[in-house]
């Protein structure tokens, strides 16, 4: 191989990379689109609008499947190795967790019509935008961690994941309380409930992104996951067991 043929593929499989990187950026900001509007469709009763969210979901599915196909072609012809490996096997696994951010927003979109004839009190909704933008952040920093390959980002955002797990069960036991005082209330709080959880889940994708990140950057693993603040299990026992 010349020294200008070898230049060459240097170049083309830095561009390579650039790209995977690229389209993570991408995934990542539709992302947090579809969660934002999703949200902002159920506080408003938006109907049109959680219908946009639901078709948009088809452009974070065709992304996965781009990074997917174009991380197998660089492992078969590049076959990467340390460093470049693991920044391949990472776009694979961010992908993933961008792809099911999608799928949760879009699972909340699909509950504004559910709950449309229901409302239910001011603070459940406030309760919801609040936990979303927490969940919200912790995307947008961990994108950032991923952009920048910070370490000590990715520490922080991991941290901050016991704050929206405290506030979905304090949502919860709201929730749960409404259900009880009035039967009538039970169809669409369990919508909500669902909405709730899903925001939860998206806030568990963005620490994974996290690890990702830290893995990409030091070739280790952090250490094993910390036990969840999610205490609603708790809260139903001992609901149930009061006459």
């Amino acid at each position: 191989m010349t020294e200008h043929t070898a230049q060459h593929t240097v170049r083309s499989y830095d561009e390579e990379l650039k790209f995977l990187a690229h389209k993570i950026a991408e995934m990542g900001g539709h992302a947090e689109r579809m969660v934002e509007q999703a949200v902002t469709a159920m506080v408003n009763s938006d109907n049109a609008l959680a219908q946009r969210v639901i078709s948009d979901d088809l452009i974070l599915d065709a992304g996965q499947r781009e990074i997917d196909e174009k991380a197998i072609t660089i492992i078969g012809k590049r076959q990467p190795m340390a460093i470049d490996l693991r920044e391949v096997i990472g776009t694979i696994r961010i992908s993933s967790d961008l792809e099911r951010i999608g799928d949760l927003g879009k699972n909340i979109a699909k509950r504004v019509v559910a709950v449309t004839d229901t409302r239910q009190t001011l603070s459940v909704y406030r309760g919801l935008q609040t936990i979303a933008e927490l969940a919200l952040t912790q995307l947008k920093d961990v994108l950032d961690a991923y952009a920048t390959r910070s370490v000590q980002q990715v520490n922080i955002v991991r941290e901050r994941d016991d704050e929206i797990d405290a506030l979905y069960t304090s949502l919860f036991r709201e929730l749960l309380t409404y259900m009880m005082e009035d039967p009538r209330n039970i169809s669409a709080c369990t919508h909500l409930l669902f909405c709730a959880k899903n925001i939860e889940r998206i806030g568990d994708h963005a620490t994974n992104i996290a690890e990702t990140v830290y893995y990409i950057v030091t070739g280790s693993q952090l250490p094993a996951e910390r036990p969840k603040e999610d205490q609603t299990h708790s809260i139903v026992v001992d609901e149930a067991r009061q006459p």
